[in-house]
């Protein structure tokens, strides 16, 4: 499972020595594996406590960052917990589910996917 977390980078100043920027992923680097891909969707979602999200899978390179709270992240039987400043990657067609650890908080993420070259519309509220 590839995660990765702000904490564990150091910031390069950029924009002329205004704006520190903590690269979770590097430029171009995502290139070859996603040539002929397109943005799917950019959007937040939330978790609630003791709730889960249905096993699922899309032809799209998923990137969820944790916001807040703390989550069980499950792709295809990798499970690991991840938490706020987390970037997680779920790679095309990999079934995956997410709760909070808690039955009382929630897990709040920040979500966007690039879809593979010539997939179809994808209907999210059945995937």
């Amino acid at each position: 499972m590839d995660v990765r977390n702000v904490r564990d980078k150091a910031p390069v100043v950029e924009h002329n020595g205004t704006v520190p920027v903590w690269w979770m992923v590097e430029s171009r680097e995502m290139k070859d594996v996603t040539n002929g891909g397109f943005l799917e969707l950019v959007n937040e979602f939330e978790v609630a406590g003791g709730g889960h999200v249905e096993p699922h899978s899309h032809p799209t390179h998923e990137f969820y960052y944790v916001m807040s709270g703390r989550g069980i992240m499950d792709i295809e039987g990798d499970v690991r917990e991840i938490g706020q400043g987390d970037l997680v990657h779920i790679p095309p067609d990999k079934v995956h589910t997410l709760r909070p650890v808690s039955d009382h908080a929630p897990i709040h993420c920040f979500c966007f996917a690039v879809g593979v070259k010539d997939a179809g519309p994808i209907n999210y509220t059945t995937h």
